[in-house]
């Protein structure tokens, strides 16, 4: 697996489903800020090419399988709720505090695990970690308006978290 957080302005994505599958797909793509376009099985093909990824959850099989080749054939990055054969990315559990992302993967092979780690994480990285995250930001924009290289930045910024005690 490949890992990349994508920018949710900087491309378009689809969401095509129906019932609970739909509904948890919608949330994660709201917390993600992603307003996807409503495909739906018969979606001509045209207007599959403007996306870069599909969503497909809560289908029958068949009609998933057959959108998801349609979508394939024109350049689109296909995920198939709990059909990880038909998909061409998985969607790793995630934690969100701010602009923190924590994810868990398992490449789509123990979901229930992943979920597991996921809480876990939750409870050691609390709501805290947002204003933490904004702080360590603002200070590397400090360093970075005075000068310093890259290496000394990214050093500083571990030095901050220990100072500070975060990671303790």
């Amino acid at each position: 697996m490949l890992p990349i957080v994508l920018d949710p302005a900087s491309i378009a994505v689809g969401l095509c489903g129906v019932g609970e599958g739909l509904a948890r797909r919608q949330q994660m793509l709201a917390a993600a800020g992603v307003l996807p376009a409503a495909v739906a099985p018969e979606t001509p093909d045209e207007a599959l090419c403007g996306l870069a990824a599909l969503f497909i959850a809560g289908l029958p099989h068949a009609e998933a399988h057959r959108l998801a080749a349609r979508a394939r054939l024109a350049g689109v990055l296909v995920n198939v709720e709990d059909l990880p054969a038909l998909c061409d990315f998985h969607v790793p559990a995630a934690i969100r505090r701010g602009d923190l992302l924590l994810t868990v993967s398992t490449s789509g092979k123990a979901p229930g695990l992943a979920k597991a780690i996921r809480e876990w994480l939750e409870r050691l990285f609390e709501a805290a970690w947002g204003e933490r995250l904004s702080e360590a930001a603002e200070a590397r924009l400090r360093w970075r308006r005075d000068g310093h290289p890259p290496a000394e930045v990214a050093r500083r910024g571990v030095a901050l978290a220990r100072e500070k005690g975060w990671l303790s």
